[in-house]
């Protein structure tokens, strides 16, 4: 299991007229926790793409407990709880506030393209062996 903690200062423009958080912004945090989970697995996203491949988001689902307000710093923790295989790449999510209470718990999904043909593709060699030492 892959497993990376985040943490996020809540700037004031990510609230909406009550002081919570907007809703979607937690997508933007989720982004955040997905990329320091990529480097964990000794790449990042940016490598990904020069090497040809691009992950785009086909799922994505949240469920709301708590909100967040202006100048909260939170912790997302970002899992990969399955070695991924075939097309597709699943990452579950938690957010919690300073004194540890969980604000959401989410999931997204995403499929790996091939930059050249723009078409869906199995996960490369080199990719899956950064998922060994963690599977």
């Amino acid at each position: 299991m892959i497993k990376a903690e985040t943490k996020i200062r809540v700037r004031y423009g990510e609230t909406d007229q009550m002081g919570y958080v907007y809703y979607g912004v937690y997508a933007q945090y989720y982004e955040v926790g997905r990329v320091e989970a990529m480097r964990k697995l000794g790449f990042s996203y940016r490598q990904v793409e020069e090497r040809g491949i691009l992950m785009p988001v086909i799922d994505f689902s949240i469920s709301y407990k708590k909100p967040a307000f202006y100048d909260d710093e939170i912790t997302v923790v970002t899992y990969m709880r399955e070695r991924p295989t075939g097309l597709r790449l699943i990452f579950d999510y938690e957010c919690f506030n300073a004194v540890g209470e969980l604000l959401n718990t989410g999931k997204v999904t995403l499929v790996l393209l091939d930059k050249a043909t723009n078409k869906m593709c199995k996960i490369p060699d080199w990719f899956q062996k950064g998922f060994d030492p963690f599977f």
